[in-house]
């Protein structure tokens, strides 16, 4: 790897875990967001890197909505036991029954607005008052908006209208009461950062962010994995490509990429060739409209 992008490399990962630093400590109850997916592994190896060999100064927290990818789920239940941290499992089937939600109609139903309510429990249960977590600039506009420090009120509601300035790396951790923050250390990175930072590190993963075989059913040019939660019907037209997963939400509505790509270095060069950002290409939720992600996020979603 050239020296200068070892540089830039080095810079984003000083930023992040003194941004995990500063949560630690203008914090009294924070915690780290983890799905077993690649950002929030990420995240665990920042925070590795910025307690050890003290234990992490916060508990992982998934939030399962029950239509995860089993890989993610396994490689999630793995990192935990590997590193001897804590983790919470918040679900999602559970935040169903206990208010009895009506799940997204549609063939293929996204969980994500769900998801608000088993995060919601779990942050007053545990009286957490800050949620480290993943997401980044590049991602979708709506959280291009966001800053580092981003508050919640009572509701856990985000208004992008009232964010704080972070000028020169000023961090402002105060919260009223019933408040709390999401926190983004890796809001400045981009998804060909993350794999760069992943490779140079030498970081386990998911084989599913890796090319495999896998039966798939086409709809509207994308290649969603037949599971226990999307079977095919007569009208479908069913393959069984060779693909990988650019990110991981639910098996629903997050669609494949055909792909021969099985090294970070051949994963490196797709990104560096395409023109489509990771969420836009996979991300069935994200297309319901043109502020799908902005308002899950007023709602109180991640």
């Amino acid at each position: 790897m050239p020296n200068q992008r070892k540089n830039y490399l080095n810079e984003l990962e000083d930023e992040a875990i003194y941004i995990l630093r500063e949560t630690a400590a203008q914090f009294q109850r924070p915690a780290l967001l983890f799905s077993g997916g690649k950002d929030s592994i990420v995240l665990v190896h920042l925070a590795l890197k910025a307690f050890r060999p003290g234990k992490f100064p916060f508990p992982l927290v998934h939030i399962d909505t029950g239509h995860n990818f089993p890989e993610a789920i396994k490689f999630r239940d793995y990192l935990a036991d590997k590193i001897g941290e804590k983790l919470i499992v918040a679900s999602v089937e559970d935040a169903i029954k206990k208010y009895n939600l009506k799940e997204t109609a549609g063939r293929f139903p996204s969980r994500n607005s769900l998801q608000t309510y088993a995060l919601l429990d779990a942050i007053e249960e545990n009286e957490f008052d800050a949620c480290i977590g993943g997401a980044r600039r590049d991602e979708e506009k709506a959280r291009a908006k966001e800053r580092i420090f981003s508050v919640r009120d009572d509701f856990g509601q985000w208004d992008p209208k009232l964010q704080r300035p972070e000028l020169w790396n000023i961090l402002n951790g105060k919260i009223e009461k019933g408040h709390n923050v999401r926190v983004f250390p890796i809001s400045n990175w981009t998804e060909l950062d993350v794999w760069n930072y992943i490779k140079h590190n030498n970081i386990e993963l998911p084989n599913l962010y890796f090319a495999h075989d896998r039966e798939c059913i086409v709809y509207n040019d994308k290649l969603i994995a037949t599971s226990d939660f999307i079977q095919p019907n007569e009208e479908d037209k069913v393959v069984v490509e060779k693909v990988r997963y650019r990110t991981v939400g639910d098996m629903t509505c997050t669609a494949a990429v055909p792909s021969n790509s099985s090294t970070i270095d051949d994963i490196i060069d797709d990104i560096i060739n395409t023109r489509i950002s990771e969420r836009g290409e996979t991300r069935l939720d994200d297309q319901l409209s043109e502020s799908a992600m902005e308002d899950r996020k007023k709602q109180g979603y991640f």
